[in-house]
């Protein structure tokens, strides 16, 4: 038998799918060194990544078997999985971040191995010791691995040892306030104030001078208790207008470690990314050597197997320095994947099991760019405030070679409260920068959502922007282009408000046609809806609701089954019909000779219209008795943001207030926020107690009211 190299085209002809392969008796099989069996996987995570790990399993006959809490019972994973476990209530601490429970899935499905996704137990020593106690393959490193590199102190002195250059910082064991503070003078500000362990830029806070140094550090404590149960702080140098530069390695069994090129992160909002790209625009060809020579470093130095990602600072002049090691599969890693042709998913099955790397570092091959933006629900115009709620309406570009949808979620599926809010990532491939970025904003136009605020239009704006199109990009990118990235909310066109109005008008005569075949009178005139009339042409007003403002329409029916619409004083003639393709509704239509066919989706009388211009959206007004009342009686109250739970309530009944001072600490979306006084004024009630749970939009205090000055 002879080990032979396969390179097969994709459809494009410009990617290559390489994977070592077996001749024998006339068949094609995949090599396999045979020192492990992994025939059933666990996968302990939940969401897209564990849709993710269950493809490839299937496609490589692995049974997979999913845990899942009790706000997962009915999610995407669940489904997939070829077994699914119950393992407890919403809250991670009680579920997907219980090793005991998971444990005893594993041994009680018969599980091989245990694939921990990102997040939750990825990074956890402590469970990757136990799975081995227990006979259980851990799909991951060496659980030493995850120890040296998950203390960011620790890891710095290895990586300086290494020859890895690092940044200059503390990383010391006194951790009072005192000596912290100290150390932030010594180096300099402004300051990185980082927690030990974890990652997702939780427990992260930048200190840009000794005034805000301690409120800093005491919130990102509190935030890394939180996230890691460990608040053990670092403090080192902050590099201003940086980039984020990561290298995605891998090792096996073996003593083979090879690196897939870098990855671009830095466009990020609150230290989490929105964007990545691979390869980093304008690095040279030298220095993304010297990158890859010194990630494979950082990872022969702590006898790394299978995947992990070395993140690096750079700077302005492309100088690099070791920021942090993610000793698991990174959320982005599709993009590198897709410019090298791999299933890192697939290498991290196999590598498991004992088999050597697929391919060595000189049989891997940069090809085309590939692009990632995260899909989150969120509204970026309130601080990328995190949401949670139904997806009323999903529709997504279609999948093919260069497009991937990698997601959790279905359309009428929740988006929860208690995990993050991330709903999907879209990952596209094309020959080069250009061609992938312009192949990304194409499909960030066909991903609609409707039933809760996302990022997409952000995104779209993000994307579009000249300095983005150019490789610009640092981690400063948002604040220092804020005004572009967040213009001033513009009307829909009257030209958009005809269309809505069409899109009502033939959702009526849908409703009246359904009626009259029900009514067993089809026929019946009082049945119709068409607006036809004996010598006289009908017309009607339709109010349309813009926000805070209310705009008119009077329409004509005109014989011929187009209509009139003047709309502020200006005249447009339409005509148009509903059509339905591959299970969505589109609106082809013309208004005053242009045509146009944007998506149309109707839900609870709002119009919502998707087109290549971007999105509308436009309501019928709600009656006034037919609109409740909200909170609870807080009238001059504050309202939570957010589904989440109250961390720390830091005032009573009594309390007098300026407008600003916080009020109440929340957890949402493992997030920590802020609430803080609307104005000045004394607090008249507290509806929230520490570790309660308070839904979006309820009352969290309460003020005296204001009494009429006299005159």
């Amino acid at each position: 038998m002879a080990a032979i190299l396969l390179k097969v085209p994709t459809l494009q002809g410009l990617k290559i799918f390489q994977q070592k392969l077996v001749w024998t008796k006339g068949s094609v099989r995949l090599a396999s060194a045979g020192q492990g069996r992994i025939e059933k996987v666990l996968i302990a995570n939940r969401g897209e990544i564990a849709c993710r790990v269950m493809r490839t399993a299937k496609k490589m006959g692995v049974r997979s078997v999913a845990v899942y809490s009790e706000a997962d019972r009915h999610s995407m994973h669940v489904a997939m999985a070829d077994e699914a476990y119950h393992i407890g209530p919403a809250a991670s601490q009680q579920s997907y971040l219980s090793m005991e429970k998971v444990l005893e899935v594993a041994k009680a499905s018969g599980s091989h191995a245990v694939h921990p996704g990102y997040g939750f137990l990825s990074e956890n020593t402590e469970f990757a010791e136990a799975c081995k106690q227990e006979g259980i393959i851990f799909i991951g490193p060496p659980s030493s691995a995850i120890r040296d590199m998950g203390i960011k102190s620790t890891s710095k002195y290895i990586m300086s040892a290494a020859g890895v250059p690092i940044i200059e910082g503390y990383h010391g064991e006194d951790q009072s306030d005192e000596k912290l503070q100290a150390e932030a003078v010594r180096i300099g500000y402004p300051v990185m104030i980082k927690a030990v362990r974890g990652g997702g830029g939780k427990g992260m806070r930048i200190a840009r001078s000794g005034a805000d140094f301690l409120e800093q550090l005491e919130s990102a404590r509190r935030e890394a208790r939180k996230s890691f149960n460990d608040d053990v702080m670092l403090v080192e140098k902050f590099v201003e207008d940086p980039r984020h530069v990561e290298v995605q390695v891998f090792g096996d069994q073996h003593g083979n470690v090879v690196y897939l090129f870098e990855r671009d992160c830095s466009v990020q909002r609150r230290h989490q990314k929105i964007i990545e790209e691979a390869p980093g625009p304008g690095i040279s060809p030298e220095v993304r050597r010297r990158l890859g020579e010194a990630a494979v470093k950082a990872a022969q130095a702590v006898n790394y197997v299978g995947a992990g990602t070395v993140e690096f600072i750079m700077d302005a002049q492309h100088n690099f320095y070791f920021m942090e090691m993610n000793t698991r599969l990174q959320v982005e890693h599709p993009v590198s994947e897709m410019i090298t042709g791999t299933d890192l998913v697939e290498w991290q099955l196999r590598v498991a099991a004992g088999e050597r790397l697929p391919l060595l570092q000189d049989d891997i091959e940069l090809m085309g760019h590939s692009f990632e933006a995260r899909i989150y629900a969120e509204d970026p115009d309130n601080d990328f405030m995190p949401g949670a709620g139904p997806l009323l309406h999903l529709s997504t570009p279609q999948a093919d070679d260069c497009t991937r949808i990698e997601t959790g979620v279905r359309e009428g599926d929740e988006v929860s409260a208690h995990y993050d809010p991330m709903i999907a990532k879209l990952v596209v491939w094309g020959e080069d920068r250009s061609a992938a970025l312009k192949k990304l904003r194409f499909c960030l136009r066909q991903y609609n959502i409707v039933g809760l605020s996302t990022n997409i239009d952000f995104l779209l704006s993000l994307s579009g922007h000249p300095e983005f199109e150019a490789g610009n990009v640092t981690t400063s990118f948002i604040p220092q282009h804020y005004a572009d990235l967040f213009p001033a909310p513009r009307a829909p066109s009257r030209a958009t408000l005809c269309q809505a109005a069409l899109g009502l008008i033939l959702r009526e005569r849908a409703h009246t046609r359904d009626f009259a075949h029900a009514s067993g009178d089809p026929f019946s005139p009082f049945a119709s809806s068409s607006g036809r009339r004996l010598n006289i042409l009908y017309s009607r007003k339709m109010t349309l609701q813009l926000g805070d403002k209310k705009v008119e329409l009077v329409v004509t029916y005109k014989p011929d089954g187009t209509f009139s619409m003047e709309v502020e004083g200006q005249l447009f003639h339409v005509k148009g019909e509903v059509e339905t393709e591959g299970g969505a509704t589109f609106l082809h239509c013309s208004v005053d000779g242009v045509k146009s066919r944007p998506k149309l989706v109707i839900l609870d009388n709002t119009v919502h219209l998707f087109s290549m211009e971007g999105s509308a959206q436009v309501s019928l007004p709600v009656p006034k008795h037919l609109v409740g009342v909200s909170g609870s009686g807080a009238q001059g109250g504050t309202l939570a943001p957010m589904t989440g739970t109250i961390e720390k309530v830091l005032v009573k009944a009594g309390d007098k207030v300026e407008a600003g001072d916080p009020l109440m600490m929340m957890i949402a979306m493992k997030m920590e926020h802020t609430i803080r006084a609307p104005k000045a004024g004394v607090i008249k009630k507290v509806f929230f107690k520490e570790g309660s749970q308070a839904n979006r939009h309820a009352a969290l205090v309460e003020f005296e009211q204001e009494e009429d000055s006299e005159e």
